[in-house]
């Protein structure tokens, strides 16, 4: 199991100015997803928690050929979805790798990417919301697919939120707004503008999804009981701010994304916390740790002995050199068997 410092975790959470002044229940929660309480009191409380998840999934089957399974809502997802980063050229890298992975997967190897996830037994895949995903969705629908699909919002969903009707009317099982967006209106102060999309995506009558990089946004959701049905959470923080960059970094700034090792302990923490399912992305912090197999599997082993049975991992995956969907279902079959 993976400990925090409490000493860093302190000083993590003093540094989120918007989770400052927000009451006692708020920084109890905080507190004992941090591991600041004693370590016996949080001990006990995730074991209870552990074995009322595990009879749960006890009393339900995995259906036949699919890997293990959790519910989300009314709907069983696999504990291993493939994200669309990679499809659709979002490496977090630099412009020539996205611009490699957009001419790599056409269509037609789209469609063969989704058709090698059934196979596998995977039975969801989640991407955000474009004209190209769209168009991808329609075509793998027609072609006989039958995976499901969690939607993601863009980030300029604040300006733009009858998209996520016109979301809702290619039949996700859920929806949420983008982790980027609600991290900026987090750190802004403008929650109202997010729960109102929240609102927004449930009057659409699919499952509320919540995604975020900063573990304070996850805590914050709870403390207030949002209307939310299931929690995306990236294992780095990824959407600091410069100031809070600058501040870890003693006034300097990084030539690109940062990716702390410190970071996944924060998000396990809270996802242990919740009551609600969680589906942890970035495992293998967006392609930085798979110099081997080794390496490889030892992220996944971390990630699942982290969350709760009741969660999930989204990880993207991308065919041009390996099989990854066939090596990282492999991954998952055994680690959760």
């Amino acid at each position: 199991m993976v400990t925090n410092d409490s000493t860093s975790q302190k000083q993590y959470l003093s540094s989120d100015k918007a989770s400052e002044g927000k009451g006692s229940s708020r920084r109890d929660f905080l507190q004992r997803a941090a591991g600041l309480a004693s370590g016996a009191a949080l001990a006990h409380s995730a074991a209870g928690h552990f074995a009322a998840a595990e009879s749960a999934l006890a009393s339900s089957q995995t259906p036949s050929g699919l890997l293990p399974t959790i519910k989300l809502g009314p709907h069983v997802v696999t504990r291993l979805i493939i994200g669309g980063n990679p499809i659709y050229g979002y490496s977090h890298f630099n412009r020539l790798l996205s611009r490699h992975q957009i001419a790599w997967h056409t269509p037609q190897r789209v469609i063969e990417l989704l058709k090698r996830c059934e196979e596998a037994g995977i039975n969801t895949w989640q991407n955000s919301y474009a004209p190209r995903t769209i168009r991808d969705l329609d075509r793998y629908r027609a072609e006989g697919g039958t995976m499901q699909w969690l939607c993601l919002g863009k980030p300029d969903w604040d300006r733009r939120p009858e998209l996520v009707n016109e979301a809702a009317k290619r039949h996700p099982i859920g929806i949420a707004p983008h982790g980027s967006l609600a991290d900026r209106l987090h750190r802004q102060n403008k929650l109202e503008v997010l729960t109102d999309l929240l609102k927004r995506i449930r009057d659409q009558g699919v499952l509320v999804g919540l995604s975020a990089h900063n573990p304070a946004l996850v805590a914050l959701s709870e403390e207030k009981d949002w209307p939310v049905d299931y929690y995306m959470c990236c294992l780095y923080y990824r959407t600091r701010s410069k100031e809070e960059l600058k501040k870890l970094l003693c006034g300097d700034l990084p030539l690109g994304e940062i990716y702390l090792p410190t970071d996944p302990p924060r998000m396990f923490a809270v996802i242990r916390a919740t009551k609600k399912p969680c589906l942890a992305y970035k495992v293998l912090a967006a392609g930085r740790r798979i110099r081997n197999s080794a390496e490889i599997r030892q992220c996944f082993e971390t990630a699942f002995s982290n969350i709760k049975p009741t969660d999930a991992v989204i990880v993207g995956m991308y065919q041009q050199f390996n099989d990854q969907v066939g090596e990282n279902a492999a991954i998952v079959q055994e680690i959760c068997t």
